[in-house]
């Protein structure tokens, strides 16, 4: 199992973009779990997930992060713009799972 966390300042919008992205791996059979929490909880996932994703709106963090990721061999990466807004949840995740993939 892949296990993908957004992470976010707000939260609103990034739940919404974690729902369509849960729909997407269920109707491809995918076995993944997808979550969304402040960006200030980082550390206390770094060890549970495979990649964090930040929403655009924090994406100046993505340096400081992927320090903290860097030593557990973890990747931050930042959410398409574009992809985030119009809730392209099946890009998103098909993104990060070729990510993970690389």
């Amino acid at each position: 199992m892949k296990k993908i966390l957004l992470l976010c300042a707000a939260g609103m919008s990034t739940s919404m973009v974690v729902k369509k992205m849960k729909e997407s791996a269920v109707s491809k059979g995918l076995d993944v779990h997808i979550e969304a929490h402040g960006v200030e909880t980082i550390s206390d996932y770094l060890t549970e997930y495979d990649i964090f994703l930040l929403g655009p709106q924090i994406r100046f963090k993505k340096d400081e992060l992927q320090r903290l990721a860097d030593p557990i061999g973890k990747k931050v990466e930042v959410i398409d713009m574009l992809d985030y807004g119009m809730l392209k949840g099946e890009k998103i995740l098909d993104d990060a799972l070729a990510l993970l993939n690389q």
